[in-house]
């Protein structure tokens, strides 16, 4: 033996003491929180970090970080490409007139037997709420402004309404538009990104709901989407607003845990299925005495 190596093997030594006397990084969550998290994921396949962390802090009162979240879920592959670009002056213009603005927009879905069925989505821009949404096999001029008819009350405050230039909004369409009091606003050729927030949610709608089933009839789909509405409007986390609920329950209970990962003992995580488990809600219940 060389006095280097004994050298090297004090070295070691203490190396391992000072792993074990030094505790690094942060403590791991409770294993029931984690246990949540897991389940969260594995009974919501659409649903990524942001939204668990926006569900356990809304609904259950738990701040948790979806970087400590995302160590609990799967690894999926990158999806290929980038952010798209944004149009500034568009995004600049949706801002400062949010509160007034409503957007309107149609989608395509193909039943089982491959019937043609078309559903108009109405929404409003400040709070993200889904103001109306209807099916139809026959959409025409006359239907659409149905449709706007029953979504906007006369005494409404909105002074825009945004749609893309299909020919369904005809100019009598638009003339009806203008005596409700609303500033028609057509988007450019071409440019679905000027129509970027009811895009975003007629995408949303596809992956949260319409993706997962093959509708039957037009009053399965109806009856589809109204359940899918009331869990959109009232239940599911928004993280534009900050996060929050685009029309929440007024009776929401707003939970405060002691402990940042614990949660009290005087209360239970109760799960709600949406659309037959497709989804779920979360909230807590008191346990009984």
């Amino acid at each position: 033996m060389t006095p280097k190596t004994f050298i090297g093997w004090h070295r070691k030594d203490f190396q391992l003491f000072w792993r074990r006397q030094c505790q690094s990084g942060r403590p791991r969550i409770p294993p029931e929180l984690q246990h949540l998290i897991r389940k969260m994921a594995r009974e919501n396949p659409s649903w990524g970090e942001e939204r668990i962390a926006n569900e356990l802090l809304l609904k259950l009162g738990l701040r948790v970080s979806p970087r400590t979240i995302r160590k609990y879920l799967p690894k999926l592959p990158a999806a290929p490409g980038g952010n798209p670009r944004r149009d500034q002056r568009w995004s600049t213009f949706l801002k400062n007139h949010a509160e007034a603005i409503i957007a309107c927009d149609f989608c395509v879905v193909a039943t089982a037997t491959f019937r043609i069925l078309y559903v108009l989505v109405i929404m409003e821009h400040a709070s993200r709420r889904i103001v109306h949404i209807n099916v139809t096999s026959h959409p025409t001029a006359a239907w659409t402004v149905q449709q706007l008819r029953e979504a906007v009350s006369s005494d409404h405050t909105y002074r825009f309404i945004l749609h893309d230039r299909d020919a369904i909004f005809s100019t009598g369409c638009d003339a009806s538009l203008t005596r409700l009091g609303l500033a028609v606003i057509e988007t450019p050729v071409r440019s679905p990104k000027a129509n970027s927030l009811c895009e975003r949610l007629i995408g949303t709608l596809r992956r949260e709901c319409l993706d997962w089933i093959i509708p039957l009839t037009e009053e399965h789909l109806r009856k589809t989407l109204r359940s899918w509405l009331a869990h959109y409007n009232r239940g599911r986390p928004h993280s534009s607003l900050g996060p929050g609920l685009p029309h929440p329950p007024l009776n929401l209970p707003v939970h405060v845990q002691r402990q940042r990962h614990r949660f009290d003992r005087s209360s239970r995580v109760v799960a709600r299925p949406v659309l037959n488990g497709l989804h779920h809600e979360y909230n807590l219940l008191a346990r009984a005495a």
